[in-house]
């Protein structure tokens, strides 16, 4: 007898033990009651998932809610299954909060999941019904359900008991009262972690959010290891950068593009209304031709603009062809050097895109869209391949509806 009150005794202290090393790791960072936002970036690449993010940001500043900053989602060759890389690998996180409350998913899962978010209690949010891998309708989000959704989640630990379909509610928190909705309908108190299967954003991005750019910066590592390449490769002086996507994929995708006027990100050319232009097929892939003379304009105007300074190197981006051999004959009377990463890193890519003294990009690309916004924010100049269109017969002018651009 007295060994079992021993034993009850000593459970007690241990479960006592227990509550008290979870509640010091709660009190590491403070419960936000106003509650949290999460969501898998399960559509796309790094472009689709920056633009998503944008606008999950924007939403769960409407909502007053903590956004959960989620690892970035990708894709490598021979692994079946999504890798998910920590948000703050690219990316510092603390000029976002300069805009609004965030903490990254795996310090929220670590430090105040469990009490914010207890298991038996994770509630899975979209618009409706999701039917599942197999075909078969049910009456479930099936938010783990496929890659990279499943790897997403496993990722935390996080099993979801229910679902919840909000529709017909969106995410456009910028015109009417819809941010308020989203609050008289899923309050905190009952819903302390709002989980998305997928991102509560539009793509492309809203236009409304196209400015939060702004408090997106690259990590200090990413920024150094940019610095060393531009110091140990490219020549001293002015650089130019250009993005050229041009994979099989991509092919495809422009084939298409006389009936898709408003293909992925192309809104950033042609206005959100189609109000600058139209799409070409020229603008979504441009001939090595049209490439290389546009170039050629592009460092010419340099020159003029900057009292005869001239672009000393040029640096290409690419999903496929990065066109060194074309490029360097092209400009090797201009003493112009053409440059790439020795290895594919589209981050750092990314990064010194956008150092660069004068950029060209993609109209449709996302991930052109990225450089164009970041540059933007900083008072960089941008332009973009075959847009605003050259006229026969204007003389090389451009259009003049077009010379804001």
């Amino acid at each position: 007898m007295k060994m079992t009150r021993f034993s009850s005794k000593f459970f007690t202290i241990a479960i006592s033990m227990v509550i008290l090393i979870n509640l010091s790791r709660s009190e590491l960072i403070d419960i936000d009651l106003n509650g949290y936002l999460a969501y898998c970036p399960c559509m796309g690449r790094f472009g689709n998932q920056a633009d998503h993010f944008l606008g999950a940001f924007a939403f769960a500043k409407h909502l007053n809610r903590t956004l959960i900053l989620p690892p970035w989602v990708e894709y490598r060759q021979g692994q079946m299954k999504s890798i998910q890389v920590p948000f703050n690998r690219y990316f510092q996180v603390e000029p976002l909060k300069e805009y609004h409350r965030v903490i990254l998913m795996h310090e929220f899962m670590e430090k105040i999941g469990t009490a914010v978010w207890p298991e038996g209690k994770r509630i899975a949010f979209c618009y409706m019904a999701r039917k599942a891998l197999n075909g078969s309708e049910t009456n479930s989000c099936n938010a783990k359900d496929g890659n990279p959704f499943g790897p997403f989640w496993d990722e935390f630990r996080v099993n979801f008991v229910d679902s919840v379909f909000y529709g017909p509610l969106n995410y456009d928190v910028h015109h009417g009262d819809v941010a308020e909705k989203w609050k008289e309908q899923y309050p905190a108190k009952r819903y302390p972690v709002l989980a998305f299967s997928g991102a509560p954003a539009s793509f492309p991005v809203q236009q409304e959010n196209v400015g939060l750019q702004r408090y997106l910066r690259f990590s200090t590592s990413l920024m150094e290891k940019a610095q060393e390449f531009r110091k140990q490769h490219l020549p001293r002086g002015a650089f130019m950068g250009i993005h050229l996507r041009n994979g099989i994929d991509w092919v495809r995708t422009c084939e298409h593009s006389k009936d898709s006027p408003n293909l992925f990100a192309v809104a950033q050319c042609i206005g959100y209304r189609g109000e600058k232009g139209s799409l070409t097929r020229e603008m979504c892939f441009p001939s090595q031709e049209g490439i290389i003379q546009q170039l050629k304009r592009e460092m010419k105007k340099y020159k003029e603009n900057h009292h005869g300074d001239e672009i000393r190197g040029l640096f290409v981006a690419s999903d496929s062809n990065h066109m060194i051999g074309e490029l360097t004959d092209a400009f090797r009377r201009m003493d112009v050097s053409v440059h790439k990463l020795p290895e594919n890193d589209p981050h750092l890519d990314l990064a010194i895109l956008e150092m660069a003294n004068h950029f060209i990009g993609n109209c449709v690309s996302s991930y052109t869209a990225f450089v164009k916004r970041s540059r933007d924010v900083r008072g960089l100049p941008s332009s973009f391949w075959a847009f605003p269109p050259r006229h026969k017969g204007s003389g090389g002018r451009r259009n003049p509806t077009h010379e804001e651009l």
